[in-house]
């Protein structure tokens, strides 16, 4: 393990080395993420799954920069070539592309206009231009380079001056001076293309648009590439051209009066031109792009994670509503267990439908409420979405039904309806009908259901279509096993969707748990798990913590304690006087509240991570983290844009958080949005750090557009409500 490495992974996360080195041990020894994040704290100093995940990513960088350091040493050492000074400025690159710059000159070159002049042997004409002399005239300096190739010497100095310009071009100190030039002075300049068309004017911020390099948004850079993309932007890096080629001149005209000075400012600017402004113009909308996609990538993730940890309505039975026109709205019943019983199609929405015929329809889903007793109405926010809330709603109040409704995501239902998973699960329904039941499901569990969408099919965020999907799918698999580890997975229930997110599981892992659970019924213990052989020993390690046993011979199954804490759990107890029946109670709690950390951590020879982490699974053995989160607002009455006044105060639920800022749901057609301005009296980089998708959020009508049927909203009270 390098230690220059890990000095640099712990300087850049500002951790400690021995943090560094203790997590790359753990991980070296194939311990998972979220098995090391949530228990070996004691090693890691408390290192959450993000800060793992950076030190893995970190290293392996480091891991491969030096790997290409020591190639390049090896390759230019291989032409005879290295110098000790040149060896320790490649050792000392930290980044990819300070490495490739240094190496660049000594890169074996495909055809180019400089190596045809050294073929023709005018390398040392190039180097006389170079020494810059005063005596002389450059007819007679070149006529000594004219040969059966070289015919004159006006093309032997032609031919000089290429061969100059890709020095300059090869020079790393040179390439690094207009890099950095460019972040910190240049700008992006955009216009709208001839003849392009942009009907939805979706890029008209743009048509005439310049910002500096350094300050530009993530979003931004994503939203110009596409325009580009769609020819409809052009799109060009603008900077103080002259101030560049001055910097040049000073560094390769060793003298200004030399009758060679004119041919060398020649080579700059064809260098400049031709080749270096090009060539560095692609590394910086390339890095450009990939600071947009790390962005989009990490706001992506945080909205999923939010999403997926939304709390469930638990023990209720839901009637879920896929709102549609043409083809009908879908209606499934499901019940408290997720279980499908019923469903049908309703057709309210269609031109010219009568008074009787929406009556009828509404009749259609009256019978179905009271004949299953529904609680809760799970209407999708897709197309229809809203004149079905209205129906509902009216519904509701003509009818004094004793349910309300909820307005539900439905981002990929309809990718989830038609996979295999949908189809092994309920092979005898139509796909619509699919999407229905899914719906329900996602109110009374969004994790266990959105986890059978594909991450990227889960709609909450900008420009998924515009970054590297293979990132994009690395990025939210992680954040997926982070919120499904973080709950716990029942394995008496869970399906193949849910398993296999689960830390360290694997495909034949979970073949083995439900061809178990088809034969025997169900786990009654941990224990059990590991004397048939479920999992090997190193699986059964990392993911025993993270299933969970309920209603089985030993309660500790149902917490997130590791068995291999249990005696620790079992000596706390009769330490105590208490006994394992006492779990979860007041009188556990009151005494639990009163002991002394770090008395019992000596007492128990543990550590004070593992000991808090026992005492908060006995006081709360079934604690599900999302049941602390805010649950999704119920309603049985509608909203219209014409009941709004400037200034009123409303309530809505965070359905998306972009860089610019918060969409949110307050019962309109369109969700209103916040500016990032409008968030909080305080300065914030992003959104995020004042909200998250799922959120319930009390907000202020800030401005209000009849004519687009769209709302602005603040979070921030009006000064006459102060």
């Amino acid at each position: 393990m390098n230690t220059e490495i890990i000095k640099e992974i712990a300087h850049s996360l500002n951790i400690k080395d021995a943090q560094v080195k203790a997590t790359l041990e753990l991980l070296g020894q194939d311990n998972t993420i979220p098995f090391i994040a949530r228990y070996r704290k004691e090693v890691t100093g408390n290192l959450d799954e993000e800060a793992i995940k950076a030190i893995s990513e970190v290293y392996l960088y480091q891991v491969n920069l030096l790997k290409r350091k020591e190639d390049v040493i090896r390759l230019i050492a291989e032409k005879d070539m290295l110098t000790d000074e040149l060896e320790q400025k490649i050792m000392a690159c930290t980044k990819l592309i300070e490495v490739e710059d240094l190496y660049r000159p000594y890169k074996e070159k495909k055809k180019t206009k400089a190596t045809e002049a050294l073929a023709a042997g005018l390398e040392p004409l190039a180097k006389l231009m170079m020494a810059c002399p005063d005596k002389g005239d450059i007819e007679s300096l070149s006529s000594k380079f004219i040969n059966d190739k070289i015919v004159t010497w006006d093309k032997a100095v032609e031919g000089a001056k290429y061969i100059i310009a890709e020095w300059i071009s090869d020079n790393a100190s040179f390439r690094k001076y207009i890099r950095n030039n460019i972040y910190k002075y240049g700008t992006i300049e955009t216009k709208i293309k001839k003849k392009a068309i942009d009907e939805q004017k979706t890029y008209e911020m743009y048509y005439n648009y310049e910002e500096d390099i350094n300050k530009i948004k993530p979003h931004r850079i994503l939203a110009i590439n596409r325009g580009e993309k769609e020819d409809i932007l052009s799109v060009k890096i603008n900077i103080d051209k002259d101030k560049i080629i001055t910097f040049l001149k000073n560094k390769n005209i060793r003298n200004s009066n030399s009758f060679c000075a004119n041919y060398i400012e020649e080579a700059i600017l064809d260098s400049y031109k031709r080749l270096i402004f090009p060539s560095v113009e692609r590394e910086i909308r390339s890095e450009l792009t990939e600071k947009g996609e790390v962005a989009a990538i990490d706001n992506f993730g945080k909205n999923l994670e939010a999403l997926l940890l939304t709390p469930p309505m638990k023990e209720k039975i839901v009637l879920a509503f896929d709102p549609g026109f043409v083809n009908g709205c879908k209606l499934a019943v499901i019940d408290a267990t997720g279980k499908y019983l019923d469903s049908t199609v309703i057709k309210p929405f269609l031109n010219g439908n009568s008074d009787e015929k929406i009556k009828r329809c509404k009749e259609e889903v009256v019978q179905l409420i009271q004949k299953y007793h529904v609680d809760i109405i799970a209407i999708g926010n897709g197309t229809a979405s809203r004149e079905s809330e209205t129906f509902c709603a009216d519904m509701i109040k003509e009818y004094q039904l004793n349910c309300k409704y909820v307005i539900v995501s439905e981002a990929g239902a309809s990718i989830y309806s038609a996979s295999p998973i949908a189809i092994e699960e309920f092979p005898n329904l139509a796909v619509e009908k699919r999407s229905a039941v899914s719906i329900g499901r996602r109110l009374q569990d969004p994790l266990s259901e959105l986890v059978k969408v594909p991450p990227e099919g889960i709609g909450v965020g900008l420009y998924q279509h515009d970054v590297s999907s293979k990132k994009l799918s690395e990025s939210l698999d992680f954040v997926v096993s982070k919120a499904v580890n973080s709950v716990g997975v029942n394995i008496n229930t869970a399906s193949k969707s849910l398993l296999k997110y689960v830390s360290g599981i694997k495909k034949n892992n979970i073949d083995k748990i439900i061809n178990y659970r088809e034969q025997y019924g169900r786990f009654n213990s941990r224990k059990e798990i590991k004397e048939k052989k479920i999992l090997s020993d190193k699986v059964y390690e990392q993911a025993i913590g993270f299933l969970r046993i309920t209603e089985g011979s030993n309660i500790l199954d149902e917490t997130a304690i590791h068995p291999e804490s249990y005696d620790i759990a079992m000596q706390l107890l009769n330490s105590l006087e208490l006994t394992i029946q006492d779990i979860g109670t007041d009188k556990l709690i009151n005494k639990l509240d009163n002991i002394n950390i770090d008395q019992y951590t000596k007492l128990l020879k543990t550590d004070s991570y593992t000991l808090e982490d026992v005492i908060n699974c006995l006081k709360r053995p079934n604690r599900d983290p999302r049941d602390d989160m805010p649950q999704p607002i119920l309603k049985s009455d509608i909203l219209h844009i014409e009941d709004l006044k400037v200034g009123m105060q409303l309530q809505g639920t965070v359905r998306n958080v972009v860089d610019f800022g918060v969409f949110i749901d307050i019962g309109l057609h369109n969700d209103g949005l916040a500016h990032i301005s409008k968030l909080t009296d305080h300065y914030i980089k992003h959104p995020s750090e004042v909200v998250s998708v799922g959120d319930i959020v009390d907000c202020y009508v800030d401005e209000i557009f009849l004519d687009k049927q769209k709302v602005s909203l603040s979070l921030k009270q009006p000064v006459s409500l102060s």
